[in-house]
């Protein structure tokens, strides 16, 4: 004879497989359900709508900066598009861009958690890796691509409007269609990567302007506007700017070797010099001006591109020494941390201007960190040392 244990056991259990077998009514009676058949109650659930995949990219020559305020932008048309389904962006994998000219590293491919702190971006909205966007998806494909373009007739009557619209291609598509039918481009370095679909799409406005044709004029899983810096912020300098402006934290690897160079070399760290950032940059609510800096004058002296495009209004050498030390002699600071793109010579000659007023310092990376950060990762470095002087 069983006992009362099992008994109760087993009911437990049949109560449990009735629940799954069928959806229980406000009058169904405990009787009903212990002893009543579970076929008998149709199981009513909705079909799951699966993650759906908006992809990117921007003009090859743009620079690191603009890379970054157009993820903002594209960012920020997620969260919208969150409101009503569920989107994840994909980023763009970095290459080489101008001011990376390390001939000697590999600079393509390169995933954004090099760079940023994932976790931290995935707080403002869902973020992921390209190659995992292809481990997700199981396949090479984009579904459908849009290459974003002005409009050919330019402002009409010279009215501005927010307008998007279908157009034939103004300039020769950087996208061929293959014997296939499919649509091959560069897409970051990937050669296996295809588009199914491909449209050139005149777009004036901000980016929320894209929203409704995600959301209204395609039911394609995966999406790509291509040249995205076509569109602008939404809300530029609005909440939703500064948290995905916010949430962009730069690795914390990167972050360690920057205040490790603090520490030795300026006599500056987050305590002293009160600029502690907390794990959630939302729960950051620091009073303005509190931050302190660490006891040093930073100067970022860009000396090639920039000497021969901007020939009137860029100071010589000895005319930036003169600016410097007035500002060091007004802070009364006698250490000076400079980021630049200066030669050897340059830098030493800085150093020569300098001898009396400051110590010199700039940050070399060694052979391990070079080929492992990429240019990219040093210049971050330069940054997160320069925006933690005085």
């Amino acid at each position: 004879m069983a006992s009362a244990e099992g008994k109760f056991v087993f009911f437990l259990a049949f109560i449990s497989l009735t629940h799954l077998q069928g959806v229980i009514s406000a009058d169904t009676t405990d009787e009903d359900i212990a002893f009543g058949t579970g076929t008998q109650q149709a199981l009513k659930v909705g079909t799951a709508k699966p993650r759906r995949y908006l992809l990117y990219d921007v003009n090859p020559g743009e620079g690191f900066n603009l890379r970054r305020d157009v993820y903002m932008r594209v960012a920020n048309l997620v969260k919208k598009l969150q409101d009503h389904q569920d989107w994840t962006l994909v980023l763009p994998p970095w290459g080489r861009i101008y001011h990376w000219q390390s001939r000697h590293i590999a600079q393509m491919k390169i995933a954004w958690s090099l760079f940023f702190d994932l976790d931290s971006m995935n707080k403002h909205v869902p973020v992921i890796e390209f190659e995992q966007f292809l481990k997700e998806t199981g396949q090479s494909k984009i579904d459908e691509l849009y290459y974003l373009q002005r409009y050919k007739e330019g402002w009409t009557d010279g009215k501005w409007e927010e307008k998007l619209d279908e157009r034939d291609c103004i300039d020769t598509p950087v996208y061929k269609k293959d014997s296939s039918g499919l649509y091959r481009g560069f897409f970051w370095g990937y050669q296996d990567v295809y588009a199914e679909k491909f449209k050139c799409l005149s777009a004036q406005g901000f980016a929320g302007i894209l929203a409704p044709f995600l959301l209204e004029n395609t039911t394609a899983r995966s999406v790509m506007f291509d040249r995205a810096e076509t569109v602008m912020h939404d809300r530029f300098g609005g909440k939703d700017y500064w948290d995905a402006r916010r949430s962009m934290r730069f690795s914390k690897d990167l972050r360690d070797i920057a205040d490790k160079f603090r520490k030795e070399y300026l006599d500056s760290d987050d305590e002293r010099d009160n600029t502690v950032l907390l794990d959630d940059w939302r729960d950051m609510k620091p009073d303005p001006g509190s931050a302190i800096g660490g006891p040093y004058m930073a100067v970022h002296l860009r000396r090639k591109d920039f000497v021969h495009s901007h020939k009137k209004d860029v100071p010589s050498l000895k005319e930036a020494a003169k600016q410097i030390k007035k500002v060091l002699k007004k802070e009364k600071l006698d250490k000076l941390f400079v980021a630049t793109d200066a030669p050897k010579v340059e830098l030493d000659e800085l150093k020569k201007l300098m001898k009396g007023k400051a110590t010199v310092y700039n940050f070399e990376p060694t052979k391990d960190i070079h080929e492992k950060y990429k240019d990219g990762g040093v210049a971050i470095i330069d940054q997160w040392i320069c925006t933690h002087a005085r």
